[in-house]
């Protein structure tokens, strides 16, 4: 993972690979192309621009013919940019590679947290992604604009909306949550700022319209059922559910919250006194609070695409459109509070969907240890969207409740197992049951060595069922043998 250079080291200057943090740049480019990369820098999460070194490595300083004057680089921030970014510039004594005594220039760049900085030149916008300072088109530099909080895309005023539009249901629950029944339905529209002039705001539509679609057509939530592991296409097209909410935010989130809710599964372990005890496949907090966090803080402008909530057999991925916001990064966003919305996020805090604000992203982490789990994984997906996967991981679950495999049966016939027999052993326990098929996604072999595996664990050692009416019934599976079990403990 990339991380911003901390010391100004010639040495690592010139062996550092360009990267979202770093960028070196010859002496003898003009202004323009230095204040480029200021811009983007600015934009982003700020970084360290050194001049006097090539894109190779080599560092050349400003002796080298044609080389621009140090101090023109030194006042770049301020004569190039607008706003004027927070640059701190700092010589650095070095030797080139001509042998002669020389300097660069390590420009550290400060992240623009509340202002878009432009090029004064042409009023071009730029922004540091990966190694590349790109330039950004209109829709991206009003998206940028709206992530910084110089434009309020929330509290922008839709005109072809009106009072007519509102789910008269919802605005009842939320006036019975604030307290303000007495009151007519626009007294507090406006007076909460989601109705202004007789047109409801963006976050009035988002809140409270019966149909946000009809103004914004990308803000909704689609929930899907995948049959394996990955999703296939065509006459292969594995989707077992797929449905989507695309009311005011309360209820898209009721609507979601209660279908994932009904399409989760159970996992069985063996307990300590030797009874099977079920766990949910994901502690709900964490798959709740990451579906109200993409609803709260996705990025309503970007009209790209929609949130989509994906359940494989093994995993759950929340997807919300746009990037993380403002000074959220994948490193600290366990401890950053930041919200992209906060007019949505107050109103669905009052109304009781965003829960244990103060918590967040943190105690997702910690539901998830809590169930034996592996951590939750966000990343930023071709740098437009936030993606959060959950896995359920059965065959971890069981190996770190102080491996209930090992403590259901003797280690005599633990040992006599092959590593095969043990995955359909771990599966059987973790899910109830376990299929010729179940196993060979797990082990990645063919049917008929699953099928070989299960019936030698059934027939020859006792430690499963068979359940089927016939060796053809495409419905047949595999139990654990709780009597062989309950032996094993004894």
């Amino acid at each position: 993972m990339q991380q911003p250079i901390t010391r100004n080291d010639p040495a690592l200057f010139s062996t550092e690979e360009e990267n979202q943090y770093f960028d070196r740049k010859s002496a003898r480019k003009d202004e323009k192309e230095i204040a480029k990369h200021i811009c983007a820098f600015a934009n982003a999460s700020g970084g360290k621009l050194v001049i006097g070194i090539e894109d190779d490595g080599k560092i050349t300083g400003f002796k080298r013919d044609g080389a621009h004057n140090i101090e023109e680089f030194e006042q770049a921030p301020i004569g190039t940019c607008t706003p004027g970014p927070i640059v701190h510039p700092e010589r650095v004594q070095v030797v080139n590679c001509m042998g002669e005594d020389d300097v660069i220039l390590v420009l550290d760049v400060e992240p623009s947290p509340d202002h878009v900085v432009s090029r004064i030149s042409d009023k071009e916008v730029f922004l540091r992604q990966n190694d590349k300072s790109v330039k950004l088109d209109r829709e991206q530099v009003l998206a940028l604009e709206y992530d910084k909080n110089q434009r309020s895309y929330e509290n922008e005023v839709q005109d072809r909306s009106s009072i007519d539009d509102i789910d008269a249901e919802v605005l009842r629950r939320y006036k019975d949550d604030i307290g303000a029944t007495g009151l007519s339905d626009e007294q507090v529209l406006r007076s909460r700022g989601f109705l202004v002039d007789g047109h409801l705001t963006n976050a009035g539509v988002l809140l409270f319209s019966e149909y946000p679609g009809k103004f914004m057509p990308w803000a909704r939530v689609r929930v899907l059922r995948v049959d394996g592991t990955s999703l296939s296409t065509g006459k292969r097209m594995n989707i077992v559910k797929d449905r989507t909410f695309d009311g005011p935010l309360p209820r898209q989130i009721e609507g979601a919250q209660q279908l994932i809710s009904s399409l989760l599964r159970e996992f069985q372990f063996l307990g300590e006194d030797g009874r099977f005890e079920t766990i949910p496949e994901y502690p709900e907090f964490a798959w709740f609070e990451g579906l109200v966090n993409a609803v709260t803080h996705r990025n309503y402008a970007f009209s790209g695409d929609y949130i989509r909530v994906t359940m494989y057999d093994d995993r759950m991925e929340i997807l919300s459109p746009g990037r993380l916001p403002n000074i959220v990064t994948l490193e600290n966003m366990r401890h950053t509070r930041y919200s992209r919305n906060p007019v949505l996020a107050r109103a669905l805090v009052e109304m009781g969907w965003v829960r244990e604000l103060n918590e967040g992203v943190q105690r997702i982490y910690d539901e998830m240890a809590s169930y034996f789990l592996n951590e939750p994984l966000y990343t930023e997906p071709n740098n437009s969207s936030v993606l959060l996967t959950l896995e359920n991981s059965a065959t971890s679950r069981v190996l770190r409740q102080n491996d209930s495999l090992t403590a259901a049966v003797s280690q005599e016939t633990l040992e006599g197992l092959s590593e095969y027999e043990i995955a359909a052993m771990r599966l059987a326990m973790s899910h109830g049951r376990v299929t010729t098929k179940g196993l060979g996604k797990v082990i990645e072999k063919g049917p008929t060595l699953c099928a070989r595996t299960l019936k030698g664990l059934s027939s020859d050692k006792g430690l499963l069922v068979w359940h089927g009416s016939s060796t053809h019934d495409p419905s047949q599976y595999y139990s654990l043998n709780e009597a062989a079990f309950g032996a094993g403990r004894s």
